[in-house]
């Protein structure tokens, strides 16, 4: 069984650098996948992360006001999970 990631209107919003009132219009345009739990509309990331790059101006408000703006501060010192420059370099070499 694959693991559904929910967030609610309000995490959504700040997530994607969007007001509640956007994602409540593209709930109710049938936009997103979501489901109801105790009234609250918990909304399929997966189809937030679509409709967010559906859109040229939702695509920079994730980018300058949403999660994105975070991106370059970010460190990853884990090496499990930072990308090694040389496997990104083999990995573009190869056809696909």
């Amino acid at each position: 069984m694959e693991n559904i990631i929910r967030v609610s209107v309000s995490e959504a919003a700040r997530l994607f650098g969007v007001s509640s009132k956007t994602i409540r219009q593209a709930i109710k345009d049938q936009k997103l996948k979501y489901i109801v739990v105790s009234g609250r509309y918990k909304i399929n990331f997966s189809s937030l992360l679509s409709w967010s790059q559906n859109s040229s101006r939702r695509r920079n408000l994730l980018k300058n006001q949403g999660l994105g703006q975070y991106v370059d501060k970010w460190e990853i010192k884990n090496k499990k999970y930072s990308p090694d420059i040389r496997l990104a370099a083999k990995n573009k070499q190869l056809p696909k």
